[in-house]
């Protein structure tokens, strides 16, 4: 049984990759996909019905280059998002990205997908509801930080990183993410987070250390050097670890990794600055942080550091991070500036 099961899965993981590997995913593309598998899918609602749970869109969440999300209510009374894509966004490929990556996990820290529709060019995702909203607005915002307080700071970002962890190894076929950032963590209401928006995700299979794509994904700041130029390195879950350690670094620091200086004719690379601080004053005192506040921002700079080594094998995977927040600040190392930028150098190309 198990292996009729691990065989079912196998096909549908290779439908998948041969439909997403078309110039065009067409609506009978799609349907085959879900057809596939069975009662695996989400559960489809029509158009119609979304405009009853939504009361005719009448309460927008959000908006983006996706797409438009409003919130809705079903029958049994659960809060949803409803994510309303765009016409074609990608050839439709964040659409069977998303319905078929998140439908193969099951985890505290993933968002849930309810159900989708597919309806013409009408495409959209359920979602359960984050009341609290995504997480980049708490990190961005001084007053929203302080309201959210360091020690859940902190567990948001343990909590992120039991679901990496989760996408790259407990799930029956390996997920890369592609796009890890405070945008697409939501926060619910007691601000557990859960990754959202599978949208740019690849499936890897379990025996695979690394995949094979072609073009670049992701948002700027957050990418991994070797995503956007292989001679960095092979793309694998090591390129998750790099977004995470970039995200981590603008969690403690509340801000993005460029921001002017205070007399705004230089840019300052904020993990530069982050290092400096750790490296050399060790401290971040700086910051305005002392006691056990300055101790989860240390451990979490310190880790964010390690995450984004420009070589993807010098990156820890997310079962080693999980491993180093059980550690004190004190009991971490802090990498070597070289680390940094000699493996630039060293892949540079000759001129």
């Amino acid at each position: 049984m198990v292996c009729g099961v691990f065989a079912i899965k196998i096909h549908m993981s290779r439908k998948f990759q041969s439909i997403i590997g078309v110039n065009s995913i067409h609506e009978e593309n799609i349907e085959e996909l879900l057809e596939s598998y069975g009662s695996l899918a989400p559960k489809r609602y029509k158009y119609s019905q979304l405009k009853e749970i939504t009361r005719c869109f009448s309460e927008k969440l959000g908006e983006g280059g996706y797409g438009i999300v409003y919130k809705g209510v079903l029958p049994s009374g659960m809060f949803v998002a409803v994510k309303f894509l765009h016409d074609f966004t990608r050839n439709g490929e964040e659409f069977v990205n998303e319905v078929i990556s998140i439908r193969r996990t099951s985890h505290v820290n993933i968002v849930t997908l309810v159900g989708f529709c597919l309806e013409g060019s009408k495409r959209a995702l359920i979602y359960e509801y984050m009341p609290n909203g995504s997480l980049d607005k708490f990190i961005y915002d001084e007053n929203s930080k302080a309201s959210l307080g360091w020690d859940r700071l902190y567990d948001i970002a343990i909590g992120i990183a039991r679901g990496l962890e989760y996408l790259h190894r407990g799930c029956n076929t390996r997920i890369i993410h592609f796009d890890i950032k405070p945008h697409n963590i939501l926060l619910a209401d007691d601000f557990v987070p859960k990754i959202a928006d599978f949208g740019l995700a690849m499936l890897c299979n379990p025996k695979e250390s690394y995949l094979s794509m072609a073009g670049m994904r992701g948002t700027i700041g957050f990418i991994a050097p070797e995503v956007f130029a292989r001679r960095f390195g092979v793309v694998s879950t090591k390129s998750d670890v790099y977004s995470y350690g970039m995200m981590l670094l603008e969690m403690v620091g509340g801000r993005k990794d460029l921001k002017a200086s205070v007399d705004d004719s230089t840019e300052i690379y904020f993990p530069d600055l982050i290092y400096s601080h750790l490296a050399e004053v060790g401290s971040l005192h700086s910051f305005d942080m002392a006691g056990k506040t300055e101790e989860m921002a240390r451990k979490m700079a310190s880790i964010g550091l390690w995450c984004i080594q420009v070589c993807p094998i010098s990156r820890p995977t997310m079962t080693k991070v999980l491993e180093m927040f059980d550690k004190s600040a004190d009991q971490l190392e802090i990498p070597s500036k070289q680390h940094f930028y000699s493996a630039i150098e060293e892949n540079a190309p000759e001129v």
